[in-house]
C-alpha cells in the first residue's frame, strides 16, 4: 500500500534527481531518471534545488525536539509523582487536615450518617429531613435525592458490591434501594416497634442487622425480607449494632437497667446465628453512641498499647472500640471483656468512630465539633481537626474494591478484597457534609 500520493512521489523523485545532479552522481542520476520515467531538467533556481537536504535536516531537528520533549515529560511526571498532594494520596498514614476538599450542602435537617460506595466515587447521606441524598465525592456534585421514608432517616449502608443501599428510619421501616435500577426502593422491611436507629449489611450480603429504640436487634433476610431472628437482651434503646468482618459476632451499644433506679452503659457481643450474648463491656459513665470492631491490621498496635506480646487471635472480632456521651473512647478485649485503654480528650459526646486503614490510628468525631486522631500504640491524641461549626454526628472512610484474590478479607466468591482509599467524609448538625482529601 503506497504511503505517498502521486504528487508527493513526483516531488521526491525530482528532489533526488536534483541532489544527484548537484553532487555529480551522473550514473545514479541517469539510472534514477530512467527507472522513474520522470522528465526533469536540472535548474539551480527551481524549487527542487536543495529541497532534499532541507527535508532531511528538518526531520533530524524534529527528532531531536521530540526526544527533548519526551525527556521533559518524564521529568515532569517524576516531579508530579512526588508532589505533596500526590504523595499524600499514596501515604499509608494520611489523616484529614483542614480545609476540607468539598463542602456538600442540600439537606434541610441534621445529617445522621454517611456511607461510601465500595466501587465508585459515590457517597450516600441520611438525614433527619427524611431523605437520603446521593453525591459524587470526587467532584463534590449532588446527584439525586431518595424519598420514601416519612420521618428522620438514621442510618445508611451499601452492600459489599454496591448494588443495594439499605436505610432505616423513625417511621419504623427499613428500605432497600437498587443503585443499578435508578435507585428505586425495591423492598421495605418492617418488624420493629419503635425508631430504627441503625442498619447494616452482614458480610455476604444475605442478611441485614438492625437496632432499634424498641430495645431489640433484628436480623432480616434480604431476598425474602422475612424476619429471621430477634435478639433481646438490652433493656433500653439500642443505638447501633454492627457485625464483625467475618460476620461471626455482633457488637451493640445501649444503656440498660440494672434495677429500677440504676442504669448501666453497656456494649454487648452477640452470636448472630443463635442470638446468644457472648459478652458484655461495662465501663462508660454515660450512654454509648458508637461501637466498631478493630480491623486485623490494628491488632499489633492495640497489643502494644496493652503491653501484650503480639500473639493471640488472628481473625476478625478480637477488639472493639466504643464512644460515649461521657466524652471518652474506650478500647476493649472481646474475649476477656476487659478495657484496654481509656482515650480521653474530647470535650463533648463522642458520636462516631472509624479505624485508620493502616491499623495504626483511630479517628473519633464528637459534639465538640472536632475529629481527633489517636495513635493506637500509645493511646495519644496526635491530631485535632476543627471539622464543623456544630456537633459532628458521623464519620466514614472511603472504600474501594480491588482484585486481589487470596488477600485477607477477600470475598470467597469473587476473590475481591476491600481496600480503603484516602478519603474521609464527616457530617452532623450543621447540615453539611465535608469531604476530606489529600
Amino acid at each position: 500500500m503506497a504511503l505517498l500520493s502521486d504528487r508527493q512521489k513526483d516531488e521526491l523523485h525530482k528532489s533526488m534527481l536534483e541532489y544527484l545532479h548537484t553532487s555529480n552522481f551522473t550514473a545514479a542520476y541517469n539510472a534514477l531518471k530512467e527507472d522513474t520515467g520522470v522528465e526533469y531538467t536540472p535548474d539551480p533556481k527551481a524549487k527542487y534545488a536543495g529541497l532534499l537536504e532541507k527535508k532531511w535536516t528538518s526531520v533530524i531537528r524534529l527528532q531531536k525536539k521530540i526526544m527533548d520533549l519526551e525527556t521533559r515529560n518524564a521529568s515532569l511526571q517524576e516531579e508530579l509523582s512526588i508532589a505533596p498532594s500526590k504523595r499524600a494520596a499514596m501515604q499509608a498514614d494520611w489523616v484529614p487536615r483542614a480545609p476540607a476538599a468539598h463542602v456538600l450542602t442540600g439537606h434541610r435537617g441534621h445529617i445522621t450518617r454517611v456511607a461510601f460506595h465500595p466501587q465508585y466515587s459515590i457517597l450516600a447521606s441520611a438525614s433527619e429531613d427524611a431523605t437520603v441524598k446521593i453525591w459524587d465525592w470526587e467532584t463534590g456534585e449532588f446527584e439525586r435525592t431518595l424519598k420514601g421514608h416519612h420521618r428522620a432517616v438514621h442510618d445508611v449502608d451499601f452492600d459489599h458490591k454496591g448494588h443495594l443501599l439499605v436505610t432505616c428510619s423513625s417511621d419504623l421501616f427499613i428500605k432497600i434501594w437498587d443503585s443499578e435500577n435508578e435507585w428505586k426502593n425495591t423492598k421495605t422491611l418492617s418488624g420493629h416497634d419503635h425508631s430504627v436507629s441503625s442498619v447494616r449489611f452482614m458480610p455476604g450480603d444475605q442478611y441485614i442487622v438492625s437496632a432499634s429504640r424498641d430495645s431489640t436487634i433484628r436480623v432480616f433476610d434480604v431476598a425474602s425480607t422475612h424476619l429471621v431472628r430477634t435478639i433481646s437482651g438490652h433493656s433500653e434503646w439500642v443505638r447501633c449494632a454492627v457485625p464483625s468482618d467475618d460476620g461471626r459476632l455482633l457488637a451493640s451499644a445501649s444503656k440498660d437497667k440494672a434495677s429500677l433506679y440504676l442504669l448501666i452503659q453497656t456494649a454487648k457481643l452477640w452470636d448472630p446465628l443463635t442470638g446468644e450474648c457472648k459478652g458484655e463491656l461495662r465501663g462508660h459513665d454515660n450512654e454509648l453512641e458508637a461501637v466498631c470492631f478493630a480491623p486485623v491490621a490494628a491488632y499489633a498496635a492495640i497489643r502494644e498499647l496493652a503491653g501484650l506480646p503480639n500473639v493471640g487471635p488472628k481473625g476478625p472480632g478480637a477488639y472493639v472500640a466504643t464512644g460515649s456521651r461521657d466524652k471518652t473512647v474506650k478500647l476493649w478485649d472481646v474475649q476477656s471483656g476487659q478495657m484496654i485503654k481509656n482515650l480521653a480528650g474530647h470535650d463533648n459526646w463522642v458520636r462516631a468512630l472509624v479505624f485508620h486503614p493502616s491499623g495504626k490510628l483511630l479517628l473519633s468525631a464528637a459534639d465538640d465539633k472536632t475529629i481527633r486522631v489517636w495513635e493506637l500504640s500509645t493511646g495519644r491524641c496526635m491530631k485535632t481537626v476543627e471539622a464543623h461549626s456544630h456537633f459532628v454526628a458521623t464519620l466514614a472512610w472511603g472504600r474501594q474494591k480491588v482484585s486481589t484474590a487470596k488477600s485477607n478479607g477477600a470475598d470467597a466468591k469473587t476473590g475481591e478484597a476491600e481496600k480503603l482509599v484516602n478519603v474521609v467524609a464527616s457530617a452532623g448538625v450543621d447540615q453539611i457534609i465535608k469531604i476530606w482529601l489529600p
